[in-house]
């Protein structure tokens, strides 16, 4: 797919700003599990802490095909840091959508600028693919609602200014579920401690308990019953980010293992002679060039509402997020035992793309999106 002017200063401009901002302090950021407020509010001076966003709110107005360029730029300095970017992205483009005026000037402008930073809750500890299943409950009281549950594993917590809640208002399923937006600072909302994970470890993932929390009726964020199409809305987007924050993670690692076989010698020779050695690495090479195409035409089929684009959307996750793994995975094989060390930074990456298999949807639930499409088209 050829791409224009603007596409290509858009990779460049993310590939720099990875380069310069993002991968010389990775290893440092991971080993501190240190959230760089600061450099986020760099990148959003770039224009992408609003790539989404109408200029009336600070945005860029851009794609998702651009989006994904972008992304996949970032995360060649950092993926934790790139998926982080996108969590926040996809809020503030849920409030943009849904959200009505008040909403959207109140929260968007200060999110464009990343000033504020977003959160999306809706996994909670007793029901993560199964979303529909949630418990977190919001009550009518007169002109407020109260908000009472636990949401699990929840990016940018505790840092975070605005947080976008799913809750039960109405029955079981997904009918009764609606969206809210909840500030940091509302009484009865805490967090829990920072969770000690395998990888992304430059940014926190804390619960968040909602105990007693009452916002007034302007904070339902669409219409009441309507939560859930808002959660589903925003994870075809988020699954085509976190496609390409795993397409820029592998790319780096690819990297490294060619250097890394290219200045190693053994048995007299550098290692990069090996003929079984550059056949890995064209494998690998192929293999990421075949997921981004696959990603590539997701993001454009997202952009002209193609009716095929959530499934296309969860092939590309599913895709891109395996191939992304595999290909880091073995650049790590690659580098020998140098590659199992901190300080080359290839341990890193595959600890930091792994959990992209898990999130915004596990790579199996990608394949029950896939097949079910397929079954409805052939009955």
């Amino acid at each position: 797919m050829h791409l224009t002017d603007e596409q290509r200063a858009v990779r460049r401009t993310a590939a720099e700003f990875a380069a310069e901002h993002l991968a010389p302090h990775a290893v440092d950021w991971d080993r501190n599990r240190h959230f760089p407020v600061d450099v986020l509010r760099k990148a959003a001076q770039l224009g992408f802490g609003g790539l989404y966003l109408p200029e009336d709110v600070g945005g860029s107005e851009l794609g998702r095909f651009d989006g994904v360029l972008a992304f996949e730029a970032l995360a060649t300095g950092c993926p934790s840091i790139a998926a982080y970017i996108s969590i926040h992205n996809m809020v503030t483009a849920m409030i943009d959508r849904f959200g009505d005026t008040a909403q959207r000037h109140r929260y968007l402008p200060r999110m464009s600028t990343m000033e504020a930073l977003g959160s999306y809750c809706l996994t909670e500890p007793g029901a993560g693919s199964d979303a529909a299943a949630l418990t977190t409950k919001a009550r009518r009281d007169g002109s407020e609602y109260v908000l009472d549950g636990v949401k699990q594993f929840i990016s940018g917590a505790g840092t975070a200014e605005v947080y976008v809640v799913l809750a039960r208002t109405g029955g079981s399923g997904a009918r009764g579920i609606s969206a809210f937006i909840v500030e940091r600072d509302t009484p009865g909302l805490s967090f829990g401690p920072n969770e000690s994970k395998m990888g992304w470890h430059a940014q926190p993932t804390r619960q968040v308990i909602l105990e007693g929390v009452r916002v007034p009726e302007g904070a339902l964020l669409g219409e009441a019953g309507g939560g859930f199409r808002v959660a589903m809305a925003a994870l075809d987007g988020g699954r085509l980010n976190i496609a390409a924050c795993s397409l820029g993670g592998a790319k780096t690692a690819l990297d490294k293992a060619v250097r890394h076989l290219t200045e190693r010698k053994a048995f007299g020779s550098p290692l990069s002679e090996a003929q079984a050695l550059q056949f890995r690495l064209a494998d690998m090479r192929t293999e990421l060039e075949a997921a981004r195409t696959l990603l590539w035409r997701a993001a454009d089929a997202y952009d002209h509402g193609d009716p095929e684009a959530t499934p296309l959307s969860a092939m590309a996750k599913r895709f891109c997020t395996d191939t992304g793994f595999a290909v880091a995975n073995e650049a790590l094989q690659l580098h020998g035992g140098y590659g199992y060390l901190t300080e080359y930074g290839v341990e890193k990456i595959v600890r930091d793309l792994r959990v992209h298999q898990i999130l915004e949807g596990t790579n199996e639930i990608m394949r029950v999106i896939i097949s079910r499409r397929m079954l409805q088209e052939a009955s």
